[in-house]
């Protein structure tokens, strides 16, 4: 569907325009959001600039059904008491890739399909406060909340790892822990880009870590490690394991996003 970027005057937001390593505007940190049209009302004519950053395609989500204004409470989805199979349940300590976190929520996503559990990190940095992508789901800390598939997490009678699936051991960091990563192709569908390849993304430089499909959006995706802390992750988004790297290193870019590094020598 459609949806609107907004940047915020005088609330605080959850990114900076760019969601997932995909630039869709530009404002300062923590004060991009998106809604639907219906969520929005107006408050005077604003005149429209020219975008900064060419618009791409954005992944297929649902939205929250009201927005909040910084009086009022902020209504998170429901959650489910426990997972399906019953192993995982709201208020649960349980162990993700090495960090400690509690359960706080427990259901379907809108930006991938199955059910997922929501976590608030007690001992670890996650990546946001609970809200991914305009979407409520649970409230913690900014930097403390991840999502994880029931059968990545390990802890008082949780589900054990599916085969393929990373596992977590108490009192392992996840820098000890050997991550098992999705399988990546060698190549784009076209050919033009491979593992390993130098790459630029946004005038920065970078190589070629994953290339496939990706359970945030549709379609093919290249992972990016950039030489310098310029990116968003380390190579796992929302609790999927892509490809590994440092900390703030790791983006996701269309093919059509990249330019290949040697050509632009």
């Amino acid at each position: 569907g459609e949806w609107v970027g907004l940047e915020l005057t005088d609330a605080r937001g959850v990114h900076d325009g760019n969601v997932m390593g995909i630039p869709y505007f530009e404002c300062p940190a923590a004060k991009g959001v998106f809604a639907q049209p219906a969520q929005l009302s107006a408050s005077g004519a604003i005149t429209a600039s020219a975008p900064a950053v060419a618009p791409v395609a954005a992944a297929t989500v649902a939205a929250p059904t009201a927005l909040a204004s910084d009086a009022d409470e902020v209504e998170t989805l429901p959650s489910k008491e426990k997972t399906a199979d019953g192993s995982a349940w709201l208020g649960q300590q349980v162990m993700w890739k090495g960090k400690q976190g509690v359960v706080r929520y427990i259901g379907d996503v809108r930006f991938a399909a199955g059910e997922w559990v929501g976590l608030e990190l007690t001992d670890g940095k996650g990546v946001h406060d609970g809200n991914v992508m305009g979407v409520p789901y649970f409230e913690c800390p900014a930097g403390k909340g991840v999502f994880a598939e029931p059968a990545r997490l390990t802890g008082s009678s949780a589900a054990p790892a599916r085969a393929g699936a990373p596992t977590a051991v108490a009192g392992i960091t996840p820098e000890d822990a050997e991550v098992e990563t999705l399988p990546s192709r060698e190549k784009s569908a076209d050919g033009s880009v491979r593992l390993g390849q130098q790459v630029i993304w946004k005038g920065k430089q970078g190589v070629v870590r994953y290339i496939g499909e990706v359970r945030f959006a549709a379609g093919e995706w290249i992972g990016v490690e950039m030489l310098e802390a310029n990116g968003v992750h380390d190579g796992t988004v929302l609790g999927v394991p892509y490809f590994k790297c440092s900390s703030a290193k790791g983006i996701f870019a269309k093919q059509e996003q990249l330019q290949n590094a040697l050509t632009m020598a």
